[in-house]
């Protein structure tokens, strides 16, 4: 659970991380977003293409010129990295808590389309677990 020196990732909130210690960006997404919990602003139209490539929407102030966006496409070439963490739902499971993410392992920047927000197409390094893949393909449907 300490991954990137997160103590409690239960604990963040959906969104992005940049860590400049690790030179290393986090993104927690959830997979599942009900009205309840999200905004339209923030229903992003985060889903897996493949077990493999992840489309992933930024916030909604990121244009691909500006530092994070820059960051984001060119991170290979700049030397940081970029790291995925899922969950299906935010929801508490009953005395469980709230389900923590599972850490989907790093991303390579494959293209985007869009400007504030920009939708990113990465690959992943290792394919989503099966179970994962298909609620994040399927919600998306």
């Amino acid at each position: 659970g300490a991954a990137f020196g997160i103590a409690d990732p239960s604990n963040i909130r959906e969104g992005v991380r940049w860590l400049p210690d690790e030179n290393a960006d986090i993104f927690f997404v959830t997979l599942t977003k009900t009205e309840q919990h999200y905004s339209p602003t923030t229903m992003y139209q985060d889903r897996a293409i493949t077990d493999m490539l992840f489309q992933w929407e930024s916030q909604s102030t990121t244009s691909s010129t500006s530092t994070t966006g820059q960051r984001y496409i060119n991170h290979a070439a700049g030397g940081s990295t970029v790291h995925l963490f899922v969950r299906e739902v935010r929801d508490r499971d009953g005395d469980l808590g709230v389900p923590p993410y599972l850490y989907a392992g790093p991303m390579t920047y494959v293209s985007h389309t869009g400007d504030r927000p920009m939708r990113i197409q990465w690959r992943l390094h290792h394919p989503l677990p099966a179970d994962i893949f298909h609620a994040a393909r399927v919600i998306a449907a």
